[in-house]
């Protein structure tokens, strides 16, 4: 495995006046990006480094820097990379996004709504020339990619970029297309993990995305103009299955102690959220979770949906794997590799889950809407929630192996315009509530 840890630089100048950086270098960190940097630096000063890359940029380098510094481990230097460089918007760049808003109209609109679909013609030096920067954006950090991971196998690497380029990296890793180049969420200083098996186009896990737990930020700020509502999609607490290595599925297994402390753990996390509704499956680990976590909101009535309940895993379930391998031989390695494929026996597959879960998320999304509320708790399980990760950031099942879900994390969706407008994943599989540190300890157990 090839660990990639993900920071974007401190907080800048142009990011406080809100100007259009791109890849103008005018913009410095501010004192608070400079004091977060180091925040960051303390965070990850356990981590062993192979490489450490940079965004040639100023307030990406200043930020590499400043996290260098704090590392115990000091010895690699730090490379810069012309494929971190941020989205170009030369005809924006400096701009304040009011202004550019109201100059350029029809584009913003389509910057907004249809990323990839933005278009700029800018002088060259043989003349004119066109510029989709986002599709460009994307190609870019595919180059970066295909350069680094064969260099890099089974090292650990950092690297420091910016809002759009991190967002192109995490996405052309997992296939999301630069339709959904504003699906994901890059906060200042904030950090995000991938887990490549090979190269680019093989297996690859999405650790953790946008934790800002180490800037005492509970969860990432709302982005400016939000007028939806959060959803906070949690995984049930360890059970003794999970610890053991068992197939679960539909056996309503509770949780163990260690499971009840997560929740709590979970609970303090959460305790200064404005929680306003909540909704769980309606299995006993996930509503006990619930309720532990909802023992700081006492007047918010818990809501169960069928819906959200685990995967059917059929004559698999209470089975260990070396079990199951000898009774269906070849499955299991299946359901790792193309868990689309799967019909699992006297039970579900993943169209299946696909479909009453994304259902039961739609009926969540309404509730909120209809009923005017601000952020919502639902807590599910691990299959659920990968599911419901894919739909949110259209992607299909085949993606469902992409992203982690320890016992006991967070993971923050918003709906800026509502129940009808894009979901933006603002953060994901957060844990450092229950690890202390930025990478997933939890036992995440069989499904």
């Amino acid at each position: 495995m090839t660990r990639v840890i993900i920071v974007r630089h401190g907080q800048s100048t142009y990011n406080i006046e809100r100007r259009i950086q791109g890849r103008t270098d005018a913009s410095t960190l501010t004192d608070k990006g400079r004091s977060d940097a180091g925040k960051v630096g303390k965070a990850l000063s356990n981590i062993a480094f192979t490489a450490i890359y940079s965004s040639p940029l100023n307030r990406a380098k200043t930020t590499a820097e400043i996290i260098c510094s704090e590392l115990l481990e000091h010895s690699s230097v730090i490379q810069v990379s012309e494929h971190l460089v941020e989205v170009d918007l030369p005809l924006w760049a400096g701009m304040l996004s009011l202004d550019v808003k109201e100059k350029f109209p029809d584009d913003y609109s389509i910057w907004k709504k249809r990323p990839h679909e933005l278009q700029m013609i800018v002088n060259h030096a043989q003349g004119k020339r066109e510029l989709f920067p986002v599709l460009a954006l994307y190609e870019q950090a595919k180059q970066f990619w295909q350069e680094i991971l064969s260099r890099h196998q089974g090292e650990t690497i950092l690297i420091v970029g910016h809002n759009g380029i991190n967002r192109a990296l995490i996405s052309t890793a997992l296939g999301i297309p630069p339709s959904s180049y504003h699906g994901l969420q890059q906060s200042n200083c904030a950090i995000s993990v991938l887990n490549f098996a090979g190269g680019l186009g093989d297996m690859v896990q999405l650790d953790s995305m946008n934790q800002t737990q180490h800037l005492e930020d509970t969860l990432p700020t709302l982005r400016p103009n939000h007028q939806g509502f959060r959803l906070l999609l949690v995984r049930h607490g360890e059970t003794e299955w999970n610890r053991q290595g068992k197939f679960q599925g539909q056996i309503d297994v509770p949780l163990n102690d260690n499971g009840r402390a997560q929740a709590g753990k979970a609970r303090e996390f959460l305790q200064e959220v404005a929680l306003d509704f909540a909704f769980s499956s309606t299995m006993a680990r996930p509503k006990e979770t619930a309720e532990i976590i909802l023992q700081k909101h006492a007047d918010i009535k818990l809501e169960l949906l069928d819906g959200l309940r685990e995967i059917s895993h059929g004559s698999w379930e209470g089975k260990f794997e070396s079990e199951i391998e000898q009774e269906f031989p070849g499955e299991l390695e299946r359901w790792r590799t193309v868990p689309a494929e799967v019909q699992m026996p006297q039970g579900e597959n993943l169209q299946q889950l696909w479909e009453r879960s994304v259902a039961a998320w739609q009926s969540i999304l309404q509730s909120a809407e209809v009923n005017q509320r601000q952020i919502g708790l639902v807590v599910a399980h691990d299959a659920t929630n990968k599911t419901l990760l894919c739909h949110i950031l259209g992607l299909s099942p085949e993606n469902f192996w992409n992203f982690r879900q320890g016992n006991g994390a967070v993971s923050v969706i918003d709906y800026p315009l509502g129940a009808s407008g894009l979901p933006v994943l603002q953060a994901m599989n957060i844990t450092s509530h229950l690890s202390g540190g930025v990478l997933d300890k939890t036992v995440a157990g069989a499904l």
